[in-house]
């Protein structure tokens, strides 16, 4: 319970209590956590700079401990009565606020962890042949993106230019991606980071990854079709990736965690989690210009954040606070159910129909996307993850 009046059904309730960066008026940009309608002002209410930064990634650096400390202290306040004078003067409504990129991004690495996805995929690109790659159900698959164009919610999403050749062309043509696309993820923000040389096992994930948001990773798929063959994504990818506002932290998804499925064959000793399994029952949300066009299961997801993990670090290299790694597009087994409108339209073979009367094959000028989410809480509780959303512009080249 609180004293404050939370909307009901709100998704920022006390049991959620995320992170993330703001500013109103003449502020610097600072440390909030979102509750029901309003953003405390953690600079203000604690007078601690670490939340004056306008990063997480000072607090974050602290490690495990002073998080659990920081969000006790924090639900203390708002279930106690007597606190209240002293913190309500730095509730400040949301919207009235700025929000900003929560981190700053110190590398980010995407995965491929869906195998409904990855068979979509492998079906639509490869008819006729085993939809998954013979390594697929060995290791989580990924590539190292730009950490450099991870952005926030809102930011513009310029079509990009570069190379691209149609499978009848004999030479590639450059200009505008004619097949912009969108990636539905699930992202993770390590928090603490670790030693160069030393692993960091599936055991140790709560240890370093301080939480959880939104990504959609934009992707023109013409630009990556031409360029990925012998190497993986490159700028096919690397133009934007987007981020929502609000970190979810781990402390907040207990309800949530779920067995993931059962993997076949058997993972390496290094992957095996069945001891503190972190599926995740998340319910994404897809909508194109306000029309909802699928809602991917995240509890589906052959490989687990922490198994990400181990398999990213089990070379030796190192985290550093800010890491941001992602789960790769999640779908599901329904055609309601894809991340992609790689997917969702068959390769451009079954265009979506929407409200208004168009039809999609991939994005146009114009076209707004927003994905969302949330995920169990405690008794009928749900957490919001808010949501990330981007608009398309036109090439600028």
């Amino acid at each position: 319970m609180t004293w404050l009046d939370l909307p009901d059904g709100t998704g920022f309730g006390l049991a959620n209590l995320p992170y993330g960066i703001f500013s109103a008026g003449s502020r610097t940009p600072r440390t909030g956590i979102a509750i029901g309608d309003s953003v405390l002002d953690l600079a203000a209410v604690t007078g601690d700079p670490v939340h004056a930064t306008g990063s997480l990634n000072a607090f974050m650096a602290l490690g495990p401990r002073a998080w659990s400390r920081v969000r006790e202290q924090v639900t203390g306040w708002l279930t106690d009565e007597r606190h209240a004078a002293r913190v309500e003067p730095h509730l400040v409504p949301r919207a009235d606020v700025a929000l900003h990129l929560p981190i700053a991004v110190a590398d980010y690495v995407d995965f491929y962890s869906s195998e409904h996805h990855a068979a979509n995929v492998g079906r639509i690109f490869r008819p006729g042949s085993p939809p998954l790659t013979p390594n697929w159900k060995h290791l989580p698959i990924g590539y190292h993106g730009r950490a450099g164009t991870v952005a926030v919610s809102g930011t513009p999403v310029v079509r990009p230019c570069g190379q691209r050749k149609a499978p009848d062309d004999e030479l590639p043509t450059y200009g505008p991606s004619r097949r912009l696309d969108i990636e539905a993820e699930v992202g993770f923000v390590v928090g603490m980071p670790s030693v160069l040389g030393e692993p960091v096992p599936v055991g140790a994930f709560a240890e370093h990854v301080f939480g959880v948001c939104l990504v959609n990773d934009w992707s023109a798929r013409d630009l990556q079709a031409w360029e990925y063959v012998p190497l993986g994504p490159f700028l096919g990818k690397s133009f934007l990736t987007s981020v929502s506002p609000w970190v979810v932290p781990l402390a907040a998804l207990g309800p949530a965690r779920v067995a993931p499925p059962a993997r076949e064959p058997e993972p390496l000793p290094y992957l095996r989690d069945d001891d503190d399994p972190w599926g995740l029952d998340l319910t994404l949300e897809v909508h194109l210009n306000g029309q909802l066009i699928s809602r991917p299961p995240f509890a589906g997801m052959y490989w687990t954040a922490p198994q990400q993990l181990a398999h990213l670090t089990v070379n030796g290299a190192s985290l550093r606070t800010g890491d941001l790694f992602a789960s790769g597009t999640v779908s599901g087994p329904e055609r309601d159910q894809r991340g992609s409108l790689l997917e969702l339209s068959w390769g451009g073979t079954e265009p979506l129909t929407l409200a208004d009367g168009s039809t999609r094959t991939f994005l146009e000028d114009g076209d707004v996307v927003t994905v969302s989410a949330s995920a169990p809480g405690p008794g009928t509780e749900r957490i919001c993850f808010g949501e990330v959303t981007g608009r398309v512009e036109p090439a600028r080249s």
